[in-house]
C-alpha cells in the first residue's frame, strides 16, 4: 500500500520565532489585565474616602524575554494575543500596590447614664377653699354689772376663810348656827329655795346673826347643767325670790351655787342678769358622802389655804358628821390665825 511521507519539521529558527512571538503577546494580554485590575481597585465606593496611593499606578514593567531567545527583526511588537499557557522563563507581571481605603470609624455605642436625681421641692399646694364657722357674737355683759366668772376666793384675801353651807335649812342649820355664834364666825348659807319658804324661821335668824344668804336653786334638780335656758332661769330667779320673802325686809341673796356645782356659760349668764355672783369652792371634803368625821377634819386642814372658801352641807340628810366636824374645825382655825369672811362678790 503506498506509503505517506511526514510533513516537514519546521526549521528550528521558526520556532524561536513562534515562542517569541506568543511570549509578546502573553505580556501585553497580561499588562491590559493588570491595569483594569488597578483601575477598579481605585476606584472609590459610596460614602468612602480613598487616600492617595503611596506609588503610581500602572503595571510594573516585566522582566524582558530571556536573551537566548530575542524576537527576530521585523516582527511585530504586539499583536492578538495568543491562547495557550505562559512559556517558562516569562516574569509574571506585578500588580500594582495600592493603599486600602480610609473609611470614617463608627462612634462606639455608648451606654446612655441616667439622669442624676436631684432632690426637688414639691410645690407647695394650692390652698384650698375653707369655709369659717360664723363665730357666735359674745353675749352683752349684765346689765347689773356682775361678774359671771366662779368666785373660789375670799373677798378680803390675806389669811382668811370663807364656811359655806348647802342644802339648808334643815335639821342640823340650828346646831351650826350655834357653833358659829361661839366663835364669832361669820359664814354663806347656800339655801333651797322651796326648803327656805318652808322654814322661814331659821332663815331669818341665818339673817340675823349676820350671815350672808346663797341661792341653791329652788329643789335642787340634777344634772343642773343639762337643764334647757327657760327651766334654769326660773331655777335661779323662782329661788331668789323665795328665799328673799322667807328672809323677811332687808334680806338680800349675792351668790348662786349650781347643784353638784354644773355651771354653764348659760347658766352663770342668768345668774350675773339677776345680780348673783356664781359661786365655787376651792376645799371640798364631800362632807355630803358621810366619810367619817376624822375624815372631814382631815381634808379641811389639808386643803385649806388662806383666801379659800370651803364647801360644809346643813341640809340634804343626816348632816352630824359635819357638826361634829365643826367643833373641832372651828377651835384649830382660830389657833391658826384664820379670820372669817365672805366669799368675793
Amino acid at each position: 500500500m503506498p506509503q505517506h511521507s511526514a510533513p516537514p519539521r519546521p526549521s528550528s529558527s521558526a520556532r524561536r520565532r513562534r515562542l517569541a512571538t506568543g511570549c509578546a503577546a502573553l505580556a501585553a494580554s497580561l499588562a491590559l489585565a493588570a491595569c483594569g485590575t488597578a483601575n477598579g481597585a481605585l476606584r472609590p465606593e459610596p460614602g468612602t474616602t480613598t487616600a492617595a496611593p503611596s506609588s503610581p499606578t500602572g503595571p510594573v514593567p516585566t522582566a524582558p524575554a530571556s536573551p537566548s531567545a530575542p524576537p527576530p527583526s521585523g516582527s511585530p511588537s504586539s499583536g492578538p494575543p495568543v491562547s495557550g499557557p505562559p512559556v517558562s522563563g516569562s516574569a509574571p507581571a506585578t500588580p500594582p500596590v495600592t493603599s486600602p481605603p480610609t473609611r470614617t470609624p463608627a462612634p462606639k455605642p455608648t451606654t446612655p447614664r441616667p439622669p442624676t436625681a436631684r432632690p426637688t421641692t414639691p410645690p407647695a399646694p394650692a390652698p384650698s377653699p375653707t369655709t369659717t364657722a360664723p363665730r357666735t357674737p359674745a353675749p352683752p355683759a349684765p346689765s347689773t354689772g356682775v361678774s359671771t366668772a366662779i368666785v373660789s376666793s375670799t373677798a378680803s384675801g390675806g389669811r382668811t376663810v370663807a364656811l359655806t353651807f348647802d342644802d339648808g335649812p334643815g335639821p342640823a342649820t340650828g346646831q351650826v348656827l350655834d357653833l358659829l355664834a361661839q366663835y364669832h364666825a361669820k359664814a354663806t348659807f347656800c339655801l333651797v329655795g322651796k326648803q327656805a319658804a318652808a322654814d322661814p324661821a331659821t332663815v331669818r335668824r341665818i339673817v340675823a346673826a349676820g350671815h350672808r344668804l346663797c341661792d341653791h336653786s329652788v329643789d335642787h334638780p340634777q344634772p343642773f347643767a343639762a337643764l334647757p335656758h327657760d327651766r334654769a332661769v326660773r331655777q335661779i330667779a323662782d329661788a331668789e325670790a323665795m328665799i328673799v320673802r322667807a328672809g323677811g325686809p332687808g334680806s338680800t341673796v349675792g351668790w348662786f351655787r349650781a347643784p353638784g356645782g354644773a355651771f354653764t356659760e348659760d347658766n352663770r349668764r342668768i345668774a350675773a342678769d339677776n345680780g348673783l355672783r356664781p359661786l365655787g369652792w376651792s376645799v371640798d371634803p364631800r362632807d355630803w358622802s358621810r366619810p367619817g368625821t376624822a375624815a372631814i377634819v382631815s381634808a379641811v386642814r389639808t386643803g385649806l389655804r388662806p383666801g379659800g372658801v370651803v364647801l360644809l352641807h346643813d341640809g340634804g340628810g343626816d348632816r352630824s358628821q359635819t357638826v361634829a366636824a365643826l367643833r373641832q374645825l372651828l377651835p384649830w382655825l382660830v389657833a391658826q390665825g384664820y379670820r372669817f369672811d365672805v366669799p368675793a362678790s
